[in-house]
């Protein structure tokens, strides 16, 4: 599974964005797909997941601004995010994963997940 990630960019404090990753190869084996974010000196961390059955999780700091959602049509995952905020910078990356996953509670680790993009920036900064 090849992940590519798009949307990245400069937007205002209370602005808003939408990442695109586009899937391709076998894309039929995911079971689970997922935004991570990353700031330089910190470790890969969790922003969203959606699995097979379209249910999602977020991490705490993102409900109510972020929604993940997919189209399984077009092999492509979203990420709309609303009201950012200057600590949402970093570097998007956008991950799957083949099976269902029990190996620790959310918010997961970045070992959960089996396949990634390279990485997408985004810089919230008036």
């Amino acid at each position: 599974v090849q992940l590519m990630e798009s949307g990245g960019g400069l937007v205002q404090p209370g602005g808003s964005l939408r990442l695109s990753c586009a899937a391709s190869g076998n894309t039929g084996s995911t079971y689970y797909m997922g935004w991570f974010r990353q700031v330089s000196g910190k470790e890969r961390e969790v922003v969203a997941t959606i699995d097979y059955d379209g249910d999602t999780d977020y991490i705490d700091s993102v409900k109510g601004r972020f929604t993940i959602s997919k189209d399984n049509a077009k092999n492509t995952l979203y990420l709309h995010m609303n009201s950012l905020e200057p600590v949402d910078t970093g570097t998007y990356y956008c991950a799957a994963r083949r099976s269902v996953y029990g190996g620790e509670c959310y918010p997961w680790s970045s070992r959960a997940m089996d396949y990634w993009g390279k990485g997408t920036q985004i810089t919230i900064s008036s």
